[in-house]
């Protein structure tokens, strides 16, 4: 079955939205709970948030799959990147609200995971990792932009209400300090929403797998909190007018990150969509 979409961009950027998908294959949803079946951590509607990407020529790569499937910003080997930090597993047994995923006794085993991860994980990262190499051979550098977004509030993780933009960098190493200046002039020049650079996601498996500024691949993670475009509460409805508001700052950051690309590109002029 499809377990992914991408669309290839005429710039060095990438634009992953790993935890937007929503699919659940049949035999796995005959295992789960009303509750996880109801999906509440789903990172809803950033692909129709990020739908300006294309015309700023940035290639993007999406799951079908729910993340209860199998989450594709964890480690397949089970490693935390934040030790001492409360986290989901990779084929995650707990809703962030502490609420079982999975019917009593009808967990997914080590076999029933390593079969996920052949099925599932693995497909989607040898793209995101084949796009990233064939961006940085084309161009010379290659910037992968991992878009997320969280309740403003979730206990599990966080005390209190999360800033508005997160950026996450690997404590500084997965991307360029100018870059990610200029990321965050743009995020505290907003006036309107507020802003914090590696604070509680600080850049997840994705950014850190993937971020090697040394070999000309930079990486970032924005989370994005859902109270700034989005119901938090099911059904997750979409609000037009809150995602008016927010997305003229996404579109400057992609648009901010693609000129930046284009400035560290060996020997390419300025792409014609800037």
């Amino acid at each position: 079955m499809e377990t992914f979409r991408f669309q290839p961009g005429e710039t060095p950027v990438l634009l992953s939205i790993p935890h937007v998908g929503t699919v659940v294959p049949p035999d796995i949803a005959a295992t789960m709970t009303d509750s996880a079946l109801a999906m509440p951590d789903t990172d809803w509607h950033l692909d129709r948030l990020y739908h300006f990407a294309p015309a700023l020529g940035v290639g993007f790569l999406k799951p079908i799959l729910s993340r209860y499937v199998i989450d594709l910003n964890r480690d397949p080997e089970g490693v935390v990147p934040n030790p001492g930090t409360n986290s989901t597993e990779l084929c995650p047994l707990t809703t962030f609200d502490h609420q079982p995923v999975y019917r009593p006794g009808l967990e997914p085993d080590a076999a029933e995971v390593r079969r996920r991860i052949g099925a599932y994980w693995r497909p989607y990262h040898e793209q995101l990792n084949g796009e990233l190499q064939a961006l940085k051979e084309r161009f010379g550098v290659a910037v992968l932009f991992d878009a997320h977004s969280i309740r403003s509030r979730v206990p599990r993780f966080f005390d209190g209400q999360i800033q508005d933009f997160s950026l996450g960098t690997a404590e500084g190493t997965s991307a360029s300090p100018a870059l990610v200046g200029r990321v965050m002039n743009v995020l505290t020049a907003t006036g309107r929403f507020s802003s914090v650079q590696n604070g509680r996601f600080n850049g997840g498996f994705i950014t850190r797998r993937y971020g090697n500024p040394a070999d000309n691949i930079h990486s970032i993670q924005l989370e994005l909190s859902q109270l700034t475009y989005m119901d938090e509460e099911a059904p997750f409805s979409f609000r037009e007018e809150s995602a008016r508001q927010v997305r003229p700052t996404l579109e400057r950051l992609l648009s901010l990150v693609v000129e930046w690309a284009w400035e560290n590109a060996a020997g390419r002029r300025r792409s014609a969509f800037l």
